[in-house]
């Protein structure tokens, strides 16, 4: 009996040992799965800097989580507070404001948005403790001429649509989800209000990709809640998503960002003169509305987006034959006629913007670069390699269209003209 049990623990041991062995290859796979997506789907997707910007501790700004976010209900998806990182202003910019709206795709499902609720795009528990502040929030004036003096904040994202989602969208919602985007944006500009913003002389909200179209979705609330004769404008860095089928004639987007209204009841949330004539889901089409925004915006865009590339017009799920594999990650690898369909994608971007290119008001910096989002890289914003248009920085060329210093909109020419490109290589 002794030996029969000693056997029996003997073997229960290796089983443990390779249960274990099991477990931990399961937590390193979901620990890489989750990385992934977040690379895939943040501001921060890994790039090759030429010019690597050394961090220093002031550029490390913490984390605040708002104070008055709990007290409105505005919450992340798994029902954590909000939160932004705060850099003060000084000087000739003590009385200016820049916020900038993270982006980080969206979430269009229960399932995906409960993916996304145990990462830092859905719950504040995972949002680092400090951030560096770089490109349009750098310190540095010789990083950021214009803005680097200015009151600085970068709101976090966590809710997975725009800062655009309403509690009454909630009760389809069995897994007690937080869909209160438009409450964290509410709770937290009303937080800025009572920190000095509301005695700013000057002020820009920005942000990028899901965030610079939150940027474009919130601009004219931005103005409308800032001094009357203080100068108040918007820019959307890599917002401008485009309403075109992918290569294979399906409406993906259309589809995916219908998904998204409904699950996180946006239609209130979205231009009202747009949602009064069309379906709301394509109130989320910055074409479909920018020409209805009071407040003067600036556009920066890459005309051959990646993200949009790989998730608008050749979808992964899409590629059954792999055909798009080498050129979905690196645009020197497109033959001739997937170039001609790039090429096509920029056509749709020019025609899309040909109304507010006439806007007076209005400002851009279209470059034909495989890229996205690049305010915040300050390779791509300002250094003596930045991507240029007519030998002007997206640094410059904003700076310029703020201040009125001249108009700015300028557009590249077709891919790969530019030489000052940094084209994103996912190889």
């Amino acid at each position: 009996m002794a030996i029969s049990t000693s056997s029996s623990l003997l073997r229960y041991r290796k089983l443990a040992k390779r249960d274990w062995l099991v477990a931990s290859l399961g937590l390193l796979l979901t620990v890489f799965s989750l990385s992934l997506f977040l690379d895939l789907t943040s501001d921060s997707v890994p790039f090759v800097d030429h010019n690597p910007t050394i961090t220093s501790p002031s550029d490390l700004v913490k984390l605040k989580l708002s104070n008055k976010a709990k007290e409105r209900g505005a919450f992340c998806l798994d029902g954590s507070l909000p939160g932004y990182h705060f850099s003060k202003g000084s000087g000739s910019g003590s009385k200016s404001w820049l916020i900038h709206l993270e982006g980080g795709s969206w979430c269009d499902t229960i399932a995906s948005c409960s993916a996304r609720a145990i990462t830092r795009l859905g719950s504040s528990n995972y949002f680092e403790r400090e951030v560096s502040f770089q490109g349009v929030l750098s310190s540095d004036p010789s990083q950021n001429p214009d803005f680097f003096n200015w009151n600085r904040v970068k709101i976090r994202y966590c809710d997975g649509a725009s800062f655009s989602g309403r509690p009454e969208a909630e009760v389809k919602n069995e897994t007690r989800l937080f869909f209160r985007g438009q409450l964290i944006w509410e709770a937290i500009m009303d937080e800025l209000l009572s920190m000095g913003m509301s005695d700013s002389k000057q002020g820009i909200l920005t942000g990028s990709s899901a965030g610079g179209l939150a940027a474009l979705i919130h601009c004219d609330y931005f103005r409308d809640h800032l001094p009357k004769d203080a100068s108040v404008k918007c820019v959307s860095d890599g917002g401008f998503f485009l309403n075109v089928p992918d290569v294979f004639g399906k409406p993906t987007v259309r589809s995916f960002y219908r998904d998204v209204v409904k699950l996180q009841g946006l239609d209130k949330s979205l231009d009202q003169k747009c949602v009064a004539r069309k379906e709301p889901s394509k109130c989320m089409f910055p074409q479909e509305f920018v020409s209805n925004i009071r407040t003067p915006v600036f556009l920066v865009n890459a005309a051959y987006d990646y993200w949009q590339i790989q998730h608008v017009l050749v979808p992964a799920s899409a590629d059954l034959d792999k055909s798009w594999a080498k050129c979905r990650l690196n645009i020197k690898e497109c033959d001739a006629e997937q170039m001609r369909v790039l090429h096509g994608f920029r056509s749709s971007l020019m025609d899309a913007i040909g109304k507010f290119h006439q806007n007076k008001a209005s400002g851009m910096f279209i470059d034909s670069c495989y890229s996205h989002s690049q305010m915040l890289k300050p390779v791509m914003w300002h250094s003596p390699n930045s991507t240029r248009i007519q030998n002007k920085t997206i640094a410059e060329s904003v700076g310029d269209w703020y201040f009125n210093r001249k108009p700015v909109k300028l557009i590249d020419r077709p891919y790969p003209c530019n030489l000052y490109c940094y084209n994103m290589n996912f190889t």
